[in-house]
C-alpha cells in the first residue's frame, strides 16, 4: 500500500469516527431507529425465542464484516437494539478533540445492514415503543462526589467521565442508567431526578397520560426536546426527545 493511500483510508476511518449532528441522524432516514440519549436504539417484535435468537445471530454476522456491533437485549417477543460507538470524536469550540461515546457513521451503516436483515427475516420494527432512562443529580461539586457514585453505581473509577468529557457516570457494559450532573439550585430540596427518553411520535401521549394520571407539566420551555413533570407531591421528572431539525420537522 503506498504512503497517500494508508493517508487517504487514515481519513476515512477518522471521518468515520467524528460524532454526527442530529441533522445527519435524520437524514440518514433509519426509519427502524430513533436516536434516544447518546445512541440509536430499535425494538424487533419476534414470534419466539428462537426467531430472536436466529435475527441476532446474523446480525452478529453483519457485525462481523463491519468489526463493530450493537448491544443486545431479547425478552419474550421482542429484540432490542443499541448501536453507539465508545470512540466517536467529538470536537469543541477551540478545536480540542476529545473521544465521547456518541453516533458515527459507522452506527449509521450498521444500522441500515441490520434493517435489511430484520427485512429478510420478515421481522417488524416497533420505533415507537423504545425508550431510555437516566438519572440526573445537581450539584456544584461534580468533581467532588463523581468517584463516590461511581463507586456505587459501577465498581469502577474509570466510569466517571467515560464517554463523555465531563464528569458523568457511565458503566461501560449498560448495567446502569447513566448519572450525570446538572448545576445546583440552593432554592431546590430535590437534586435527584430521572429523565426518560422516548421516541418524538409518542412524546405528546406520554405527557398526557402522566397529566391525566395526576401529574403537571411545571415547564415546557424547552419542549419539545425537554419537558419537566411533576408528580402530586412535586418530584420531577423530565421527558426527553432528540428534536428534528426544523427542515424535517416542517415536512
Amino acid at each position: 500500500m503506498t504512503s497517500s493511500n494508508a493517508a487517504a483510508e487514515s481519513r476515512i476511518r477518522s471521518r468515520n469516527r467524528d460524532m454526527l449532528s442530529g441533522e445527519a441522524i435524520t437524514e440518514a432516514g433509519l426509519t427502524d431507529w430513533r436516536k434516544l440519549a447518546q445512541g440509536l436504539h430499535a425494538r424487533y417484535l419476534v414470534d419466539d425465542f428462537g426467531t430472536g435468537a436466529r435475527f441476532v445471530t446474523a446480525v452478529g454476522e453483519a457485525g462481523d464484516a463491519l468489526g463493530h456491533y450493537p448491544s443486545v437485549s431479547i425478552g419474550k417477543g421482542y429484540v432490542d437494539l443499541k448501536v453507539v460507538s465508545s470512540d466517536a470524536v467529538y470536537r469543541d469550540g477551540e478545536g480540542t478533540e476529545h473521544i465521547v461515546e456518541w453516533v458515527t457513521r459507522q452506527d449509521i451503516d450498521l444500522a441500515r445492514l441490520i434493517t435489511g436483515i430484520a427485512a429478510d427475516h420478515r421481522i417488524d420494527a416497533e420505533p415507537a415503543s423504545v425508550s431510555v432512562l437516566e438519572l440526573g443529580l445537581d450539584t456544584a461539586n461534580s468533581a467532588t462526589i463523581a468517584p463516590v457514585w461511581a463507586a456505587l453505581l459501577t465498581g469502577n473509577a474509570d466510569a466517571q467521565g467515560y464517554g463523555s468529557p465531563s464528569d458523568e457516570i457511565r458503566d461501560a457494559t449498560g448495567r446502569v442508567p447513566n448519572l450525570w450532573f446538572g448545576d445546583a439550585n440552593e432554592h431546590e430540596s430535590q437534586r435527584f431526578h430521572v429523565e426518560v427518553y422516548v421516541a418524538p411520535e409518542v412524546a405528546g401521549q406520554r405527557i398526557n397520560a402522566a397529566v391525566a394520571a395526576g401529574g403537571t407539566v411545571v415547564d415546557d420551555t424547552g419542549s419539545p426536546s425537554l419537558t419537566v413533570i411533576a408528580d402530586q407531591d412535586g418530584n420531577t421528572a423530565v421527558l426527553c426527545v432528540a428534536e428534528m431539525p426544523a427542515a424535517e420537522a416542517e415536512s
